[in-house]
């Protein structure tokens, strides 16, 4: 069976009954899997580079994203350990997997102990091997995004979870995604490394629809990871790819089809559709290297006596969490 994971990210905005009517919409549309974000913004590393950002004879080095500004704005999306229990019943009570995203490896025990058996690793935790380790003990269920991630990284992300239930999901960190850099041919390398594969989408929906999407399943994707939102597209940060229950239960419809007739819908409905193919192996864009030099180290264990910000364990780090 396919699995649909409504990822509810930060579109809550901060409010526990939303994201109650974001679980109980996405269980109606047929989705298998609600996935919230575990952020605690003492978690948001300080790091100078990024505080005015650079350019260098007209090229950018290192994006702009100051880390009061990004404090603040998160201390206002923070879902709390009791919410966090109410999330994973009100799934459990509507039919879906509770999944929520671990951002540092501090977090790891005690999304755990809330009672999720389903984790998943930002792209840009691929190639944080100290806490795929940790996570490989904790949880029944790994999806790992591959985006930003070189391939020597993903190939030793392989040999970490071998003997674990895993998904690898492709992704392209450009938000949104043109159709035209998805490059959703790399499945299958992926495909020769996981058990089960994937795709991430983060194409705009009201440009784009469910293309992207629906072309991973015509593909043959296990799994589809989209942003799923009960409100309009600019009132929250992720709107602009986020997906309404309407379209969560149309991609729930085409899912259903088996793959020749996925392949047919995609041909009479979206001729053009394989443009989105690219290359199995690429070099990362100019753009998604800058997006891995900032959120990669975006967030990390607070050390004992560390300062805000400041003095943290990065999820890389062998550096045992106390």
């Amino acid at each position: 069976m396919t699995q649909l994971i409504a990822e509810f990210c930060q579109n809550h905005n901060g409010n526990m009954d939303l994201l109650a009517r974001m679980v109980e919409a996405a269980a109606r549309a047929g989705a298998t899997h609600g996935k919230m974000q575990t952020i605690l913004a003492n978690t948001v590393t300080y790091r100078p580079q990024f505080e005015e950002g650079l350019v260098k004879g007209g090229e950018i080095k290192s994006i702009k994203r100051p880390y009061a500004a990004e404090y603040q704005r998160l201390k206002g999306l923070e879902v709390s350990q009791e919410d966090t229990l109410k999330f994973v019943e009100l799934c459990r009570q509507g039919g879906l997997v509770p999944m929520t995203t671990c951002f540092v490896r501090a977090h790891a025990r005690d999304i755990a102990q809330a009672g999720f058996k389903s984790i998943k690793v930002a792209s840009y935790d691929c190639a944080s091997f100290p806490m795929l380790r940790e996570l490989g003990t904790l949880f029944d269920e790994i999806v790992v995004s591959t985006g930003a991630t070189f391939d020597d990284e993903v190939i030793h992300a392989k040999s970490i979870l071998k003997d674990k239930s895993f998904a690898f999901l492709h992704c392209v960190t450009l938000y949104p995604t043109p159709l035209e850099q998805m490059n959703l041919i790399r499945m299958q390398w992926l495909r020769t490394l996981a058990p089960r594969v994937g795709f991430s989408d983060h194409s705009l929906v009201v440009r784009d629809g469910l293309v992207a999407s629906k072309a991973a399943l015509a593909l043959g994707a296990d799994i589809i990871e989209r942003h799923f939102t009960i409100l309009g597209p600019t009132e929250s940060r992720d709107g602009p790819v986020s997906v309404t229950p309407q379209q969560m239960a149309e991609l729930a419809s085409f899912a259903a089809l088996d793959p020749q007739e996925r392949l047919q819908c995609m041909d009479a409905e979206y001729p053009a559709w394989r443009i989105m193919l690219g290359q199995q192996r690429r070099q990362l864009s100019h753009q998604e290297l800058l997006n891995r030099d900032y959120y990669r180290g975006r967030f990390a264990s607070p050390r004992p006596k560390s300062r805000k910000g400041i003095g943290m364990i990065f999820n890389w780090e062998e550096t045992p969490i106390a």
